[in-house]
């Protein structure tokens, strides 16, 4: 599993990076020289291994490009999410440490006003053009030699959690190995589980800033493969793509086959697929009847696995096994799986607690943040990202739900994720959202917010036919009390539906109600 500069020797022409929908190529040849030329730049300008830098691009080749050049140059890098505004940027600049900042001309709105915030970033550029107070950074490393730096070093990337719950933490994991051409554990242990070689053309249909499909593309170039990047996830694209690049590997989250199987019966029918041999999907619960339907039009290639990018722990399952386990995210692969209850203990066989992992071979810590690291530790150094869940009798385990996002309603627990997964399936919903809001009697009750497949069905009688097709399918004390409508759910392309202002919004207006009533009353 040789290092992308080594293929570069090897099959200089061969195509290392095609953009979906433009058909724009990047050979290793390329790659190289210019991850090179990107590497000379950051020495050129003073920093050195261990040095952070971040970057807000869309996907493109400048991307993978500048990745490259971080990780031959030992630095730190932080991808970050294009959907942030300038506070919540700013504020991930300067937590990392960031001496750097690459911006695009395409997300230009918020880069310009990084410039007026107090941050540690000494140099600003720009790819695809430039605003005033940033440099170019095509005409930046164009200066430069594209011979590899005297120094070279392993880099790695720092990502930031979604902040679903709250302000994004910086998760780094500890204990890499910093020579240059060592590749990271994801390609000599998932990658040879997945089959990657370099034969593997990989579909990417995510955007690259989120952890799952930075690495899984940097371990299809440390494998000598091919990645097929989309500008943008469109589901006939994304079919035709597979079809015209005879893609082997792709990476879903459940939203995306949801939009593909709501293509048309003959637009599904139109594509050659029989190339794909491993489907991945992850980072997002995805509802039985969808993946049962995935199954059964693209067979048993669809693997999927649940991990996080603290790197505490890993469990996987096949569709062979998911189909004898439906709803299961498989057994551990990676690390040791334990499921405690909010004592400390662990549980029995079946019964629902916060999912930790022991046995992990990295620790991880979040940049800066002593008090939250430690608190996803326990007494006995077993780590969780505060998932719920439970165990059956064969090691399999089924998350329920985040315990952030865990409703209490009348003493008892009730679990988002189960409703959503049932509302999911619903023809005339295209997404849904579910959360407890405050309630006098029982301290919260269940409320459904759907993003209906046509604004023209965000009617009354729809939201009646909605609940009444519900009430069918789970008990009385899991129905929500309320349905409404909304445009656009706060889903993001990671396939994470980030509830917070969500939920914020509605418990406001439920506590503003109570308080209205309160002093109607005295």
């Amino acid at each position: 599993m040789p290092h992308p500069s080594v293929t570069a020797q090897t099959y200089p022409h061969k195509p290392a990076i095609i953009m979906g929908a433009s058909g724009e190529m990047v050979t290793y040849r390329q790659l190289d020289e210019r991850s090179n030329q990107g590497a000379q730049l950051f020495r050129s300008l003073g920093l050195k291994t261990g040095d952070h830098i971040g970057m807000m691009l869309e996907n493109n080749r400048e991307f993978l490009e500048i990745v490259w050049a971080a990780q031959r140059s030992g630095l730190i890098f932080t991808p970050i999410s294009t959907h942030l505004k300038k506070s919540e940027t700013a504020y991930i600049l300067e937590n990392c440490g960031a001496k750097l900042f690459i911006g695009s001309l395409a997300l230009s709105a918020v880069a310009e006003q990084l410039l007026a915030e107090d941050t540690c970033v000494e140099h600003f550029y720009m790819v695809g053009g430039i605003k005033p107070g940033f440099e170019s950074w095509e005409e930046a490393i164009d200066a430069q030699p594209d011979t590899p730096i005297a120094d070279e070093s392993n880099g790695v990337p720092m990502l930031y959690s979604s902040g679903t719950t709250g302000q994004p933490k910086g998760i780094f994991v500890s204990g890499y190995d910093t020579d240059v051409n060592t590749p990271p554990a994801i390609t000599t242990t998932i990658g040879v589980v997945f089959g990657f070689s370099d034969e593997s053309v990989y579909l990417s249909p995510a955007p690259l800033y989120h952890a799952a499909p930075l690495h899984y593309n940097m371990m299809v170039l440390y494998n000598g493969g091919t990645s097929v990047v989309m500008e943008k996830f469109e589901p006939e694209l994304a079919l035709k793509l597979i079809e015209e690049h005879r893609v082997t590997h792709s990476q879903w989250v459940p939203i995306m086959f949801n939009r593909l199987l709501k293509l048309p019966d003959e637009v599904r029918a139109a594509y050659d697929i029989s190339s794909l041999q491993v489907a991945i999907h992850a980072a997002a619960p995805c509802p039985i009847e969808i993946k049962e339907r995935m199954i059964e039009w693209w067979g048993e290639i669809i693997v999927e696995y649940y991990a996080a990018s603290e790197g505490v722990g890993f469990t996987l399952i096949d569709s062979a096994n998911w189909l004898k386990h439906k709803g299961s995210v498989g057994t551990a692969l990676l690390g040791e799986l334990h499921i405690v209850d909010d004592d400390g203990n662990e549980v029995p066989t079946g019964e629902t607690g916060t999912v930790y992992f022991g046995g992990q071979q990295a620790q991880f810590h979040y940049h800066d943040e002593p008090e939250k690291t430690a608190e996803a530790y326990n007494d006995k150094g077993w780590a969780t990202t505060g998932d719920v869940g439970y165990v059956d009798a064969d090691g399999y385990l089924y998350l329920t739900d985040r315990k952030n996002f865990t409703i209490i309603s009348g003493g008892v627990n009730i679990y988002p994720q189960e409703v959503e997964n049932i509302l999911a399936g619903h023809d005339k919903v295209a997404d849904v959202a579910v959360f407890g809001i405050p309630n006098e009697e029982f301290g919260e009750e269940v409320k459904a917010v759907v993003q209906p497949m046509n604004w023209a069905d965000a009617t009354d009688e729809t939201a009646i036919e909605i609940m009444e097709w519900l009430r069918e399918r789970i008990s009385n004390l899991k129905m929500p009390r309320s349905l409404d409508f909304h445009p656009k759910l706060p889903r993001m392309d990671n396939g994470k539906l980030y509830k917070r202002h969500l939920v914020d919004e509605y418990r406001n207006k439920a506590n503003s109600e109570a308080e209205a009533g309160r002093a109607k009353k005295d």
